[in-house]
């Protein structure tokens, strides 16, 4: 990104940061009067396409593969002609997680940069942070990389999503896990985050909905890294199952901490907190973590379709890497936009693109997984996978899991 003088930065920082909650709630999104020449993003021979995500700081694992994933998606439609003969501009800026920078780059791409959308922005605070003036200025949010409730509530008519939402995975773990698989002192650990926070709500309001109440909590910042004072608190509160509101790097270190610290507990994850790095840890504290998923972790080795192999065979040649679920979810993300730009026809406007992606209601992705949309609509996913790590991989315990 180059560099921006400091009264022009810090105008447009305030700009898009002073904004109020019930803003957010409009609907109007400015899209009637539109014409396919004075739709923002669109020329006779272009679409410009933006996202905002982590390419080098905390989840740059999640960043990087997703917006590898949907490049290639990308590039194989420019490279058959395009969408209706237009080429597609995808135009990454890296926020390394940070909501100055994530205030920055939404301000480029929707004012400089002039995109038609936002596609697979990462992170729940940096999406919060910059959504509602993206939605004034009449830019759709298509499958953000979080699963905050607020990409999909309250209902916009801008807001897309096509991954599970925490909130959600949170409720239906806690169900199973006290009904299905008899746990009765269940607790959580969390960040002490917008996210951190969803899991606790969430785990609380299953919980008071069956009559039970959390028998021991835990909260750290992002950047913690010692967790012996928070498996001490947890093993004291004789938790049976701990439900964890964490990602990559804290999950790692809280499984470590209890692992050597003798505490033989069931850990529960999500989305935000699923995938190989944790499952291949060379001491083994990955085993047994169980996580809530929209989608599972591919092993060549196992066994794929002959699409699949394709598609690993390309992504593996194009960026000299195995794909892992960011790729995946990646590469969906960019299909869907691309289905709806073909339904949307050549006269495209926001209007007809908003409309063609509601009528995506019976889509199945290369992988398997089925994404459905619908007029007031825009959750994608309604249901979980379980997931757990046994020998350094992980394997599906149970589909179609909601509370």
């Amino acid at each position: 990104m180059k560099c921006i003088n400091a009264l022009p930065l810090l105008i447009s920082l305030l700009a898009l940061a002073s904004c109020g909650g019930d803003s957010a709630q409009e609907n109007a999104s400015g899209t009637d009067a539109e014409t396919p020449s004075t739709t923002q993003g669109v020329t006779d021979s272009e679409i410009v396409l933006g996202s905002h995500t982590d390419l080098s700081g905390p989840v740059a694992i999640w960043g990087v593969g997703s917006i590898n994933g949907a490049r290639m998606r990308f590039e194989e439609v420019n490279e058959a002609g395009g969408v209706h003969g237009r080429q597609i501009k995808f135009v990454v800026e890296d926020t390394q997680y940070q909501i100055p920078r994530a205030i920055q780059a939404a301000n480029k791409l929707i004012n400089r940069d002039e995109v038609f959308a936002m596609v697979l922005a990462l992170g729940t605070p940096t999406n919060n942070a910059v959504l509602t003036q993206q939605l004034k200025a009449g830019i759709p949010n298509m499958y953000p990389l979080t699963g905050a409730r607020s990409m999909v509530e309250p209902y916009h008519d801008l807001k897309f999503a096509q991954r599970g939402i925490y909130y959600d995975e949170i409720r239906a773990g806690v169900k199973y896990f006290l009904e299905e698989m008899g746990k009765q002192r269940p607790c959580v650990i969390y960040q002490d985050t917008d996210y951190g926070q969803e899991i606790l709500e969430g785990a609380e309001d299953q919980l008071s909905e069956m009559g039970q109440t959390l028998v021991g909590v835990s909260a750290h910042k992002p950047t913690e890294s010692e967790f012996t004072a928070s498996i001490i608190r947890l093993r004291n509160a004789q938790c049976d199952v701990v439900f964890m509101g964490t990602i990559h790097r804290d999950t790692i270190l809280i499984l470590e901490t209890a692992r050597k610290m003798k505490f033989d507990v069931v850990f529960v994850g999500n989305n935000a907190a699923y995938g190989q790095v944790i499952a291949e840890q060379e001491s083994g504290s990955g085993e047994g973590y169980h996580a809530f998923v929209h989608m599972a972790k591919l092993y060549r080795e196992d066994g794929l379709p002959d699409a699949v192999n394709l598609w690993w065979d390309r992504y593996e040649a194009r960026f000299n890497v195995e794909p892992g679920i960011p790729a995946m979810e990646g590469y969906r993300a960019a299909d869907l936009v691309v289905t709806a730009l073909e339904n949307a026809g050549p006269d495209l406007t926001k209007a007809s693109f908003l409309a063609a992606t509601e009528a995506i209601t019976d889509y199945q992705d290369i992988f398997g997984y089925r994404i459905q949309f619908g007029p007031g609509d825009h959750k994608g996913v309604s249901e979980s996978l379980l997931s757990v790590v046994e020998d350094g991989k992980w394997k599906t315990l149970a589909t179609a899991i909601s509370y």
